[in-house]
């Protein structure tokens, strides 16, 4: 029996150039439908554009949305390289509930083996955050932040009702705070470790393509 091509697509999405390079380092076609990358550009309110505009392609009906690429880890402890999994995303303007968190910690442990997966809550910012904001936000029950995720998502669910989830690798955390993150570097251990999560990726995907009992 041949692939299984019906249900969604899938759009991953990431901000910058270097991420995107880790992705299509990591891409074997081991999706189980189409896949498209999508980089966005830093900053919410490029994520939000490039994504409603990329949703409107009628080839992307219905596409699942995993929004991906570097973040930075809040709680103590942290350290450059571990994942986070979002339950659900948050921002300013709402909070969107992520699809399939489990079956995506399984499989990034699968596919990482040794890695520390973080799950809660990821919230947006329009900046890097630093500092007493770090601990700010912690204390709201988030344990990471970046600048894309957020508005990623909440401008796929706008357009249409879809599957949703984020996944992040820490880049920089409480003990480990970078000047800068486009300094991020291929030779770093969060590109070594976005360049093998695809895998997860698309076994997430593939599970919203068997039917529902």
């Amino acid at each position: 029996m041949g692939r299984q091509s019906a249900g969604p697509p899938l759009l991953i999405a990431c901000a910058l150039g270097i991420e995107r390079l880790a992705l299509r380092a990591g891409d074997r076609s081991g999706a189980g439908g189409p896949v498209t990358f999508l980089r966005t550009g830093m900053g919410p309110q490029a994520a939000e554009e490039a994504v409603t505009r990329r949703l409107a392609d009628p080839a992307l009906d219905g596409a699942a949305v995993l929004a991906t690429g570097f973040c930075a880890g809040l709680a103590p402890g942290m350290h450059p390289g571990d994942l986070v999994v979002a339950e659900e995303t948050r921002e300013a303007r709402g909070t969107v509930p992520c699809v399939g968190t489990e079956l995506l910690v399984k499989e990034l442990v699968r596919a990482l083996p040794g890695r520390t997966v973080h799950t809660g809550p990821l919230t947006g910012s329009d900046h890097i955050v630093r500092g007493q904001e770090r601990s700010d936000l912690l204390a709201t029950g988030a344990i990471a932040v970046d600048m894309e995720s957020a508005a990623t998502l909440l401008s796929a669910v706008r357009t249409g009702a879809r599957p949703v989830a984020a996944v992040r690798v820490v880049v920089d955390a409480p003990e480990h705070e970078l000047v800068r993150i486009g300094t991020v570097r291929g030779g770093i251990s969060a590109f070594r470790v976005l360049r093998s999560v695809l895998p997860a990726f698309f076994e997430w995907h593939r599970s919203l393509l068997l039917p529902r009992r």
